[in-house]
């Protein structure tokens, strides 16, 4: 069953979920962070975070240590953690950055977290317990352009980066006074910081654009991206050195996520987040959203007694209406999904991540929606046979 909640007209630009989904952390393309929390089966306003100066870009919530790290355009980050009191207090983040900073992320143990930034570098940060605050380390070589996401590795060190100079990249983010030493992995087994461990040119190996979203897989030996010329691409180096790419007929995915190890969701400028099995290959499975799709009038010369005839007045509204409104019927202007504009953000609602049970995406529309995947585990079963 998928839950559609409403948070007004205001697009969302991203979100966030504490450790049992009952409250939601929610930026509104505004400097502020509305915490809602679920109560009687709906949303309700129960905190806001205002430390921001410029327009929040990306949230993550650390489901253990109960944490929240925001980064906006202003070029901050803060660290929100909550007080005897209940209050949400924050502490600033060193970034050591001139442009905006674009994504952040927890690493899994929730010791550090890397922030992304248009200053052409990554900063992964960490708590100096000697100085009491949080301080960072730079990955600046060899990105060329602004960092747009981010995701981690199982193992808390290795860290996958898009950018919009058309590159996929996995670096490594070994602090030793942090981390413990890492095992050997497919992306390679000596890890200093900073190290280089692929690097993959969507313009020339892959399709062409910048990277959107990325995500690894559940065991981290996968590696998945979207690209804004609407391609899927999978790279697994313990079976196949070189990525595999889907060049699809959608409009340009936005975010990517693994739901296993075999089966990854999509969603972006379609408003309808997808199912694709990447095991042999990468094949759509299905659309998450099962909507009605509604009949638009028809355009003919035909006989006007016919089904298919449409007046000249008819068709001049017609054409006005698809001109004004981008909609097909003059009297119809709700779309066959259920967001009615681009998806954001997509993220992990329930189950574990080898196998995701439901999914969130919030939208430029701003409805926060929940999909329901235990409906689909026939089909995903199918496809990886």
């Amino acid at each position: 069953m998928t839950e559609k909640h409403s948070f007004g007209n205001e697009p969302i630009t991203c979100h966030a979920f504490n450790r049992d989904r009952t409250q939601v952390a929610i930026s509104s393309s505004s400097n502020q962070v509305h915490i809602y929390a679920l109560k009687g089966g709906a949303w309700e306003k129960v905190y806001e975070l205002n430390e921001h100066a410029s327009r929040v870009t990306s949230i993550d919530w650390a489901a253990q240590s109960n944490r929240i790290v925001t980064c906006a355009a202003d070029r901050n980050a803060y660290v929100w953690q909550r007080d005897s009191a209940g209050d949400w207090k924050p502490t600033l983040v060193i970034l050591r950055i001139n442009r905006a900073a674009t994504c952040v992320a927890w690493s899994p143990d929730e010791n550090k977290f890397a922030v992304g930034s248009g200053a052409r570098l990554i900063s992964v940060c960490y708590f100096e317990e000697q100085n009491d605050w949080w301080v960072s380390k730079h990955i600046k070589k060899p990105i060329r352009s602004t960092v747009t996401c981010l995701a981690w590795h199982p193992n808390n060190v290795l860290l996958a980066a898009g950018s919009s100079d058309f590159k996929c990249r996995v670096f490594s983010t070994y602090i030793k006074d942090i981390d413990k030493k890492p095992d050997a992995t497919p992306w390679g087994t000596k890890m200093p910081f900073a190290e280089l461990m692929l690097e993959l040119n969507t313009s020339n190996d892959c399709g062409g654009g910048w990277v959107h979203g990325v995500s690894f897989s559940p065991s981290g030996n996968k590696l998945a991206w979207v690209a804004h010329d609407s391609s899927i691409s999978v790279a697994d180096p313990a079976n196949n050195p070189i990525p595999v790419t889907l060049n699809t007929d959608f409009l340009p995915f936005r975010c990517v996520q693994f739901v296993n190890e075999n089966s990854i969701a999509v969603a972006g400028f379609d408003y309808c987040p997808m199912l694709f099995s990447c095991n042999r290959g990468i094949n759509f499975v299905r659309k998450l959203d099962q909507s009605e799709k509604k009949e638009a009038g028809k355009l003919s010369h035909g006989n006007p007694d016919g089904d298919e005839y449409m007046s000249a007045a008819a068709a001049l509204q017609k054409f006005k209406t698809i001109d004004n409104k981008a909609a097909v019927d003059g009297s119809e202007t709700v779309l066959n999904t259920i967001h009615q504009n681009a998806i954001s953000q997509l993220s992990i609602h329930s189950g574990s991540r080898d196998q995701v049970t439901k999914l969130c995406t919030t939208g430029i529309d701003g409805l926060l929606v929940i999909w329901d995947l235990k409906g689909l585990e026939q089909s995903m079963a199918a496809m990886r046979v």
